[in-house]
């Protein structure tokens, strides 16, 4: 039997003759990334990279290990790059973006949001705003991405996520096709209610009308309450608005208590959310490209090529630049069947070194790229 200890001690030679090699490839890579800068040319050179992962996969004796030194050359070509797109970077060609760097966000500014007054959106307007913003409801949450775009607002406010529901993903779509860019947020407790007209009570209803996140986030309560039709509208007060005028005692709306205020309804149950600690995340929308001094958190959207490691690849970035990645979303991309375009949030300041490098491979190495904003 081969004696464990002495194998070791063999791995821990190669080893560090690997890692003396990588060493010294790099410093070759170094010199490589000095005659890119001085000749223009771009780091990532996707023909070269493939002619060369077949050459070594080749040069390997046993069949078996190709596989392996194909994974393993193709992480020794992802370090390289990353050490060139440094090295361009402090010879002054990093990336350039075209971000505006401001003090704050102005308070006293148009800013719209969706549904009628007494939406959970009217709230988080008011909770980010305070009560001198001019506010201004839209029907739509895509008519609120189009007055930023056309100028008639300064601000818009969208929910993007909420911590029963998941994510909004007709809020990711728009922040993908609009010119218009997130600036800060806002995080909201929602706490449903079901509300009636003052004379209904709870044997009464036989209709419940919400929006389908509304429903969705009381779907316990409802379930409990078989006997019930359970109608979808567009915002959860516009549906308080609707029981208030059509004036039928069985028919009911799961919004909040300040929308019962609101429209004169009475409030039939409180807390109906089976999440007691149900929260609703808003963004802020501008139609610039700003972000402020003390902003932390940067996301973006991609698409990679449909091909085996390409996300992987991208997510090394964060790993190489030291950031912290919170959050990562997925949406099915219209008209290409079975792929998916990548939204990701992480910490960080667009005038921060580490995150103009991670954005300067990214950017180089996806098809699609777009910065959604920093806030």
């Amino acid at each position: 039997m081969p004696d464990l200890q002495q194998l070791r001690e063999e791995i821990d030679e190669v080893d560090r003759q690997m890692v003396a090699l990588f060493e010294k490839r790099q410093e070759i890579c170094g010199q490589v990334a000095q005659y890119k800068i001085e000749n223009g040319k771009k780091v990532l050179d996707r023909q070269r990279e493939k002619e060369k992962l077949a050459a070594v996969q080749a040069l390997a004796a046993q069949k078996d290990n190709r596989p392996g030194v194909r994974d393993l050359f193709a992480q020794l070509m992802a370090a390289s790059r990353k050490l060139q797109y440094r090295l361009t970077a402090a010879a002054g060609q990093g990336l350039k973006l075209p971000f505006e760097q401001i003090d704050g966000l102005e308070k006293e500014a148009r800013i719209v949001f969706q549904g009628v007054p007494g939406a959970y959106s009217h709230l988080a307007a008011l909770e980010y705003f305070g009560g001198e913003a001019r506010l201004e409801a839209v029907r739509t949450w895509e008519d609120a991405m189009k007055a930023l775009s056309i100028c008639d607002a300064d601000y818009a406010v969208l929910p993007i996520e909420n911590s029963t529901a998941g994510s909004v993903g007709d809020i990711y779509d728009l922040l993908g096709f609009y010119d218009n860019y997130i600036v800060g947020e806002v995080y909201l407790k929602v706490e449903h209610a079901l509300l009636g007209l003052q004379e209904a009570s709870l044997e009464d209803i036989r209709v419940v009308y919400s929006h389908p996140q509304g429903l969705l986030q009381c779907a316990q309560f409802l379930n409990s309450h078989p006997q019930w039709k359970q109608m979808s509208i567009n915002n959860t007060a516009l549906s308080a608005k609707k029981v208030k005028e059509d004036g039928d005692i069985r028919q009911a709306s799961i919004a909040s208590a300040a929308a019962a205020k609101l429209y004169g309804l009475k409030v039939l149950k409180e807390g109906v959310n089976y999440n007691s600690v149900n929260t609703t995340r808003f963004i802020i929308v501008a139609g610039r490209k700003v972000f402020t001094k003390t902003a932390s958190k940067v996301s973006i959207c991609f698409e990679v090529p449909h091909e085996s490691g390409s996300l992987y690849s991208i997510l090394s970035h964060f790993i190489y630049n030291d950031l912290n990645m919170t959050k990562i979303e997925s949406c099915p991309i219209v008209g290409k069947n079975w792929e998916y375009r990548f939204f990701i949030d992480f910490d960080g300041n667009l005038s921060d070194p580490a995150v103009l490098g991670a954005l300067r491979g990214i950017m180089e190495e996806v098809s699609y790229f777009k910065i959604l904003g920093n806030y």
